[in-house]
């Protein structure tokens, strides 16, 4: 039977809470700009990525007060969605990898009192 790590699991689980959290905002917000704005549905995705990533071009803006009114919510919530899930996912990659280089640390350690152990 594998053996099973929970924090493993919950890093897992975390990340891909925090990769749905985004593609959740990125449909909604095609889906609103597309029957709001009457945009095509890549015109609809490209606008919710630039706004989620704050890139803002500027060939492409909301031109109803109802979508301006959305968009100021939507960037105000999609911002900090993005920027908490990409911090969450980030933060468990390097925990990940601060981890291996500890084990590997501790394996060198080992090796090395073995090795003096069999030699004094």
């Amino acid at each position: 039977m594998e053996n099973v790590d929970p924090e493993q699991n919950q890093m897992v689980a975390g990340s891909l809470a925090a990769g749905g959290a985004v593609l959740t905002l990125l449909a909604i917000g095609t889906v609103i700009y597309h029957y709001l704005e009457g945009w095509s549905w890549i015109s609809s995705l490209y606008f919710t990525v630039v706004t989620m990533a704050t890139v803002g071009y500027g060939d492409l803006h909301p031109t109803t007060d109802l979508g301006r009114l959305i968009t100021i919510f939507f960037i105000l919530f999609g911002v900090t969605i993005a920027v908490a899930s990409i911090t969450f996912i980030g933060g468990q990659y390097l925990a990940k990898r601060e981890a291996k280089i500890e084990r590997r640390r501790e394996a060198r350690q080992k090796k090395k009192i073995t090795k003096e152990k069999s030699h004094g």
